[in-house]
């Protein structure tokens, strides 16, 4: 290893090491398994804020998005960022406070608890379908994010990739299992600042070894169709394609997913003050489209030191290594710039594994919580529970690295599959549970079950015809499941006065 090597190294060593060492600190503040899970829903609107939007990110923002906007320019990505954008605005807006409120009112402390609680389920029905679907949607999605974990530190310094996925995901569970919800959050907003600070560099860097902004946009604007939101470039052609309606419409319904991400619905639960969720929605609103914008600028960047040739030429699944291969041509250019990249590299980390520690506590909380506790109804003390879920926590990391241990999977084929069968089996309930008193348990599982199979029949079959079907499924399943939770609730007996009852409460305390 070279002097710039050694030192990205360490920078990148150090930083795990912090996190670890937050495990560590906030391990003394979980006195039970709401400590653990919620934190105690003591979180200030800041962190509840940043580790909510990192949490939401993952290494999609760092290599995803860059990657897309470098290979076709601004539509594909664009329309997407533009997706995210409004569904993390609307989440905030209508559901946070709602939530908060909601889920403390009927005592629930993970998204199955509030399921089952909220519609008074005796039989665990909803309880037992919301934490299944939880962990069939996560243990890959966790997966996915050690891939990334071990396909960085391989293509960095050539370490073998099974090594370095089991070292990261060793560090992510260390931290997430000795401080739970609370480190999980802390550690978020440190990474959130670690990303910010990586996008930052890459594009002041980026931009002086391009020659200047005005040179990015003039490259941009000669490719045809590479900085349009109505055509795309095709790498195949060199050719500009127009962008159909529906293809937007696709790409705009990943903001759907949000109203059904458990590891950010935890958030808006575990808020300390709901009057502060205002100042957190334009917090995370604000980053969220600011990063997302910079992270396609770094597309452009990217594709304009290509011509120059100052980097290699990208194709396909590698142009989601621009920001990478930037950073390493930053580390090479100046000894002293080695730091800043060790810092765009630890960025990259920051994205997967605040994501990782979020899925991990959601998973761990449905098998533990509501599947062992709450179906099968096993009595732990708090002791107990504390033991049970971080040994269940556990026991899905290693799930996860088995699952990760081919290094030829497609992290992102991954996300993309299971943000929409997140959003489509939860975001569908989550609306009708906090704003219809008419929606009933009957519904709610009805809907939640189609959501998620119409997720794999869309998938695996209906857009395989092509044309006006080869759509992102998250789009059909969410209507579907809304379509039927509204028919199946009003075919079926009305809510109990209980249950009414409450619904009012909850609206006349959010008013006041």
């Amino acid at each position: 290893m070279n002097t710039s090597d050694i030192i990205i190294l360490v920078t990148i060593l150090g930083y795990m090491a912090m996190m670890v060492i937050i495990g560590i600190v906030f391990s003394k503040k979980n006195s039970n398994v709401g400590d653990f899970y919620l934190g105690g829903r003591k979180l200030g609107p800041i962190v509840t804020a940043m580790s909510a939007e990192a949490s939401d990110m993952s290494s999609w923002l760092l290599m995803g998005l860059p990657g897309v906007a470098y290979l076709t320019g601004g539509a594909e990505a664009g329309w997407t960022a533009i997706g995210l954008a409004v569904g993390t605005y609307l989440n905030w807006l209508f559901v946070a406070k709602r939530l908060r409120v909601y889920s403390q009112k009927c005592s629930a402390i993970t998204i199955p608890d509030f399921m089952s609680n909220r519609y008074r389920d005796r039989k665990r029905v909803l309880m037992c379908v919301t934490a299944i679907v939880i962990l069939i949607f996560f243990v890959p999605y966790t997966a996915s994010g050690f891939s990334a974990c071990g396909k960085l530190f391989s293509s960095l310094f050539g370490w073998d990739y099974h090594a370095a996925m089991i070292v990261s995901a060793v560090i992510i569970v260390a931290y997430t299992c000795t401080g739970g919800f609370l480190a999980a959050s802390f550690t978020d907003l440190i990474q959130s600042i670690v990303m910010t600070l990586a996008l930052i560099s890459i594009v002041i860097f980026g931009l002086s070894s391009a020659g200047g902004l005005g040179n990015v946009i003039d490259n941009a604007k000669s490719i045809p169709g590479y900085f349009s939101l109505s055509e795309i470039y095709n790498t195949e052609t060199g050719k500009a394609d127009n962008y159909s309606f529906l293809t937007i419409a696709s790409l705009l319904a990943w903001g759907l997913g949000y109203f059904g991400m458990p590891h950010i619905l935890l958030r808006f639960m575990a808020i300390e003050d709901r009057n502060k969720i205002k100042t957190s929605r334009r917090i995370a609103s604000v980053w969220v489209v600011i990063s997302m914008g910079i992270a396609i600028f770094i597309g452009f960047i990217g594709n304009k030191l290509t011509e120059l040739g100052k980097i290699d030429v990208l194709e396909q699944t590698d142009s989601e290594r621009i920001i990478i291969k930037i950073a390493q041509y930053m580390s090479e250019h100046h000894t002293g710039l080695a730091i800043i990249a060790g810092l765009v590299f630890a960025g990259i980390l920051a994205c997967t594994m605040s994501t990782s520690d979020s899925q991990l506590l959601a998973a761990s909380s449905s098998m533990s919580e509501n599947i062992l506790k709450g179906v099968f109804k096993l009595k732990l003390s708090d002791k107990q529970s504390m033991l049970v879920a971080r040994a269940v926590l556990m026991v899905i990391a290693i799930l996860g690295v088995i699952l990760a241990w081919d290094e030829n999977s497609s992290v992102f084929r991954v996300v993309s599959f299971a943000w929409a069968g997140f959003g489509a089996t939860f975001g569908p309930v989550m609306l009708t549970a906090l704003f219809w008193k008419r929606s009933n348990v009957y519904g709610a599982a009805a809907g939640m079950i189609s959501g998620a199979v119409m997720v794999f029949v869309w998938k695996f079959g209906i857009s395989k015809l092509g044309g006006a079907f080869a759509i992102y499924e998250l789009l059909p399943a969410f209507v579907t499941g809304l379509v039927v939770i509204v028919a199946v609730s009003l075919l079926t007996p009305a809510p109990e006065k209980e249950i009414i009852e409450e619904f009012d409460t909850v609206s006349k305390e959010i008013h006041t």
